[in-house]
């Protein structure tokens, strides 16, 4: 499963069909279960109980009831409902884990996780529950939940609905676990990839979108692009910092505005927060690098304690564990702090007369009467300081649970669920340096600006109107915001440019 795919069942309702080899794994694998769960000797999960209780042992007659008080009981979330995308991100990649075999799960358990995601019935998950190991055990037992026809479903206004009546409507059957099929169910960092894999997604296009802004701050400042020369980047081989470079060459290439003072210009060089673009956005592309490797690590990975192995055995591990997960959603949240930092410093300097080249103060019409953007710069500082608040890391905090026994947890969901925040945050901060810099450019006609900066300025200008006096600033931010956010902004820029990396 490829993270596209992820983003298309989570986004998109792409529809999820269950192989033929995967059928077959999981019946393998199902057949050792069932035999261990017939016998008198002690397995973890399935003849025994769970966590600080994996030595009390099961009677035969109980050991089904154990899976479904397992579910009941760990389905013990607080908080708000985790997002819609989440969900099915978590539950599709539960079924993929289930139904690679190494779990003992009859492939009925994993076809009950694709009939939700292919009716819509996306279960109500609340926002805390999970410490990153065992996995995300709370978030996965309010899916699992649902399943056996208990818990709650998203209405169709998104309000919660009983699970039972919905699944009736949609005609698919509740399941009863049996030997170890509560325990696989919710023994997994799906919920912790999946925001991962999201986020991944949705940085892609913000990677390319801070060259972009950073371009446009560049050329409405005066700045030079002598700094973003291939052979003087080269000299320093950071990968990130190269495609940078190359993406802010391509942006400002043919622009009469920085033709306009190439040579005689008294200003030696520019402030860091132009010159050194490429090497901030660059670090941050290393950074989704390195991430988008764990992911990809984790997508082919099976997630379970105790596995399952063909030869029959039954071993417990700690593949549960969210310690690389953790670490790379807390390395992007930093990483897209960064990014949002360098960005408020160049539309700080946007809109401070004595550092903008010429730019009316606040880049307003008839200063002092009107504010111009003064105030939507407060906003992105606002937004700024608190994905720096964001980017304390997480996975470097601990707790012990379940009597000592889980006694180092890797804490990577609240990881990813600060990311998320801090990704959104992210599009907002770059908004509004887009408004702040395109109205620069504007201002400095009637020079031109580069091929591929003029096609994202006009594509703003679609729904952000230019220069005037003052007007209600919160309805442009906003529209920006869905300009960057959805890639169109960059999809411009980057055809009018020759294409970016």
């Amino acid at each position: 499963m490829s993270a596209a795919d992820v983003v298309a069942v989570a986004r998109d309702a792409a529809r999820v069909v269950l192989t033929e080899e995967a059928i077959e794994a999981m019946e393998v694998t199902a057949r050792v279960v069932a035999e261990l769960g017939a016998s008198e000797e002690p397995v973890y999960g399935v003849s025994t109980g769970f966590g600080a209780l994996a030595t009390t042992a099961i009677e035969p007659a109980k050991r089904n009831q154990m899976q479904t008080a397992l579910i009941r009981s760990h389905a013990a979330g607080m908080g708000a409902p985790v997002e819609t995308e989440v969900v099915r991100a978590m539950m599709l990649l539960r079924a993929r884990s289930l139904a690679l075999g190494y779990s003992g799960v009859r492939p009925l358990v994993a076809q009950g996780i694709v009939d939700l995601l292919n009716a819509d019935l996306t279960p109500v998950v609340p926002e805390y529950g999970s410490l990153g190991a065992s996995g995300d055990l709370a978030p996965l037992a309010h899916c699992a939940l649902v399943l056996l026809g208990e818990g709650e479903v998203e209405g169709p206004a998104g309000e919660p609905v009983a699970a039972a009546p919905a699944l009736h409507r949609a005609g698919v059957e509740p399941i009863e676990p049996t030997a170890k099929e509560g325990l696989a169910l919710v023994n997994g960092t799906d919920g912790i990839l999946g925001m991962l894999v999201l986020a991944l997604a949705d940085l892609d296009n913000l990677l390319q979108a801070a060259d972009l802004t950073a371009a446009l701050s560049v050329e409405a400042l005066l700045g030079t692009d002598r700094a973003f020369a291939e052979d003087l980047v080269a000299l320093r081989p950071q990968p990130g910092q190269a495609t940078s470079a190359a993406n802010m060459r391509a942006l400002l290439a043919g622009s009469e505005i920085v033709a306009s003072h190439r040579y005689d210009d008294p200003r030696v060089q520019d402030a860091y927060s132009l010159r050194c673009a490429p090497q901030v956005n660059g670090a941050a592309r290393d950074g989704v690098a390195y991430a988008r490797g764990v992911a990809e690590a984790e997508l082919v990975s099976a997630i379970d304690n105790p596995m399952v192995l063909p030869d029959g055995r039954v071993e417990s591990c700690g593949n549960f564990h969210g310690a690389p997960l953790g670490l790379a959603c807390d390395l992007l949240a930093i990483a897209v702090a960064d990014l949002g930092a360098i960005a408020e410093r160049r539309t700080d300097r946007l809109l401070d007369a004595t550092r903008s080249a010429g730019l009316p103060p606040f880049l307003a019409e008839d200063p002092g009467v009107n504010s111009g953007l003064m105030i939507g710069q407060y906003t992105q500082a606002a937004l700024v300081a608190e994905n720096r608040r964001l980017a304390v890391p997480a996975s470097a905090d601990t707790l012990s649970t379940s009597a000592g026994q889980e006694d180092h947890v890797s804490m990577a969901w609240s990881s990813a669920r600060k990311l998320r925040r801090s990704v959104a945050n992210l599009t907002r901060i770059l908004a509004v340096e887009a408004v702040c810099a395109v109205r620069g450019l504007d201002l400095r006609a009637p020079l031109q600006p580069a091929a591929g900066t003029a096609a994202a300025r006009d594509c703003l200008r679609t729904e952000v109107a230019g220069p005037g006096p003052d007007r209600w600033l919160a309805p442009e931010l906003a529209a920006a915001e869905r300009l960057v956010g959805s890639g169109q902004l960059v999809a411009a820029a980057a055809a009018a440019a020759g294409g970016l990396r």
